[in-house]
């Protein structure tokens, strides 16, 4: 059965449904204001019976319920029930409704942005000079219906009475669908205007009052995933709908703003600023919660559905996808709110216990939801050496075996079930995540973006390791803490590679970065690793001795002997293999031989801007 109907109506029939609130607009449209030049534009396309587009509108009463508001403009009383909702023509629909249909001014705003409210007419000897005219035949004028020049001085227009308008002969846009009162006034004060009126009415008052849009109209049969999809599909303002803002306004028709929730409001301070307390958290969006929400909600009714012996195809599925959010109730979130936020805040003591500190090296961001609902789930009972040692293997083979990239809804969802099922049922198989996550050594070789996961994650373990800066020869971790202006940047310069024939792709790898203060990359330069290991070891006032400056070094681990022998290739080698037993700890597993994924994907050379 098809979803829509389709035909024409007449846009005087459209704006009378305005005024009389039986067509409004969902909440989730975005109030936004046409400048003056566009709505002139429409207003001569109309005079002039041109196609100005289709409408689109959704029949209320169905499963789609939104908050509704009023198009711009027009004064509705509470509680008014609209019949239809705007889909597309928002903007057309609002600035005709205030030019034809509202004794009062337009709100609009010029070429550059500033906000005007002005009033439109049609110069009728103007406009009867033929359709190429009627561009320059609309004239606008200010609130007080006036035009002034001089800075305000001196009114070079002045349409502020029914008879001035008469006798400037200028009609007003406002009464184009109802021109009754200002004929009858016309009448009897400039009788002798009226053939000319007449002649006006007929070729441009009458194609307004005649033309037709066509009219896509939704049945309330649409579900709300289908509404979503249509108005992203339809929107020309270039800004996709989120569940969020969808769900804001479904929610808001029972009396609960979640926008209010989330961000704030009436003094109090949302759910957003209390996760945000915690660095790690700080980028938390709306829509990542309300996926941990419908992660918990669906996890809840399919052990309940398990419980009441149904089978596992039976009972409901584990789900995070944007269509089955749309369809949660606000009980669910009601129920679940409070301890999904309880547990992504235990997902950020995990997270900093595992060396994060700062939300620029989360390698996923998308890997917080499940690490959060999971949590929710468990509560402190994570703090279990046991658990937690699981819980690590999950979040590392994700992160190294760079499974969290792209669409991952699927992924989110049976993480959440196989990994609560590993950690409390002994004989549970280890999860998908972790059984299919491999890291091919290869990939140490192309991975050269920062804005990789593995590389982030390489970073922390280093970290994690007690590295320790060349210069200041504080832990890593501490000086990050302080805002020590630390960066990756080359072990073995870029200049000296260059100058020893090393090609960009060797040298511009992980397996030859590290991270170290700008002082110490000063200090480095271009110069060969041995001559700026003496140069650093010197800068004290208490001299380091070789051994204290290994210790630094290995703490990178980085073989200091290779180093002071400017021994690249040995370098690289040796380097490489202890940064892959780094990774096989992390994983709880050894690293594949076979490509693996991610293990194909070059990153793109990456200069760090090291000094040289």
């Amino acid at each position: 059965m098809s979803t829509f109907d389709s035909t024409k109506t007449l846009l005087s029939d459209l704006l009378t449904k305005v005024v009389k609130g039986k067509l409004q607009l969902p909440d989730f449209q975005r109030g936004w204001v046409w400048d003056d030049e566009h709505i002139q534009s429409l207003l001569v396309s109309i005079a002039r019976s041109f196609p100005i587009g289709a409408v689109m509108l959704l029949e209320t009463g169905g499963e789609a319920r939104f908050q509704v508001r009023a198009v711009e403009g027009v004064d509705l009383p509470p509680n008014s029930n609209p019949e239809e909702l705007i889909l597309d023509g928002q903007q057309r629909l609002t600035s005709l409704t205030q030019v034809l249909k509202l004794d009062k001014p337009v709100a609009t705003r010029d070429a550059k942005k500033r906000e005007l409210k002005l009033h439109y007419y049609f110069d009728i000897e103007k406009a009867l000079l033929g359709p190429q005219a009627l561009e320059d035949a609309i004239v606008t004028v200010d609130e007080q219906r006036t035009q002034r020049e001089d800075f305000g001085r001196k009114v070079v227009l002045d349409l502020s009475t029914r008879e001035k308008e008469i006798n400037a002969f200028h009609f007003p846009c406002s009464q184009i669908l109802n021109s009754d009162d200002w004929e009858q006034a016309l009448s009897e004060h400039a009788p002798e205007k009226l053939a000319r009126f007449m002649k006006f009415r007929r070729q441009v008052v009458e194609p307004f009052r005649n033309y037709a849009l066509p009219v896509i109209s939704l049945r309330k049969e649409t579900s709300k995933e289908a509404v979503c999809l249509v108005f992203e599909k339809v929107n020309t303002g270039g800004v996709p709908l989120s569940v969020f803002e969808l769900i804001t306004a479904t929610w808001a028709v029972d009396g609960f703003n979640l926008r209010d929730d989330w961000f704030g409001g009436r003094g109090k301070s949302g759910r957003h600023a209390r996760l945000g307390k915690r660095p790690l958290l700080r980028d938390l969006q709306p829509t990542d919660f309300l996926q941990g929400v419908s992660l918990l909600h669906s996890f809840d009714r399919r052990t309940q559905d398990l419980a009441a012996g149904r089978s596992g195809k039976e009972a409901t599925g584990v789900t995070a996808k944007r269509e089955h959010i749309l369809e949660m109730p606000l009980g669910a979130f009601e129920k679940w709110a409070e301890s999904l936020t309880q547990g992504f805040e235990e997902a950020e003591r995990f997270l900093r216990s595992e060396g994060f500190h700062h939300p620029k090296f989360l390698p996923y961001r998308t890997q917080l939801t499940p690490l959060g609902a999971v949590l929710a789930n468990l509560g402190e009972r994570w703090l279990e050496p046991q658990i937690k040692t699981k819980l690590a293997r999950w979040f590392w083979c994700g992160v190294l075996g760079e499974l969290y990239g792209g669409a991952v809804e699927t992924r989110i969802a049976l993480d959440v079930q196989q990994l609560l099922a590993w950690v409390n049922e002994p004989s549970a198989p280890e999860p998908a995540t972790v059984q299919s996550a491999g890291f091919n050594p290869n990939r140490l070789d192309t991975l050269r973006s920062r804005t990789s996961a593995a590389y982030r994650g390489l970073y922390v373990l280093l970290q994690r390791e007690g590295a320790c800066d060349f210069f200041w020869k504080a832990r890593m971790v501490d000086l990050d803490r302080d805002d020590a202006k630390l960066d990756i940047h080359h072990i073995f310069p870029k200049k000296w590679c260059e100058d020893h024939d090393i090609p960009p792709r060797v040298f511009n790898a992980i397996v030859n970065k590290t991270a170290i203060s700008y002082k110490a990359n000063r200090m480095i330069g271009g110069s060969a690793p041995s001559k700026y290991l003496a140069q650093l070891q010197g800068h004290v006032q208490v001299k380091l001795d070789d051994a204290a400056m290994d210790t630094i070094v290995k703490s990178h681990v980085i073989n200091p002997a290779l180093l002071r022998a400017d021994s690249f290739q040995a370098f690289y080698a040796a380097r490489k293999a202890a940064l892959l037993a780094l990774v096989e700890r992390a994983m709880g597993k050894a690293s594949a031989e076979a490509t693996a994924i991610g293990a194909d994907d070059e990153d793109g050379d990456e200069d760090e801007g090291e000094a040289t």
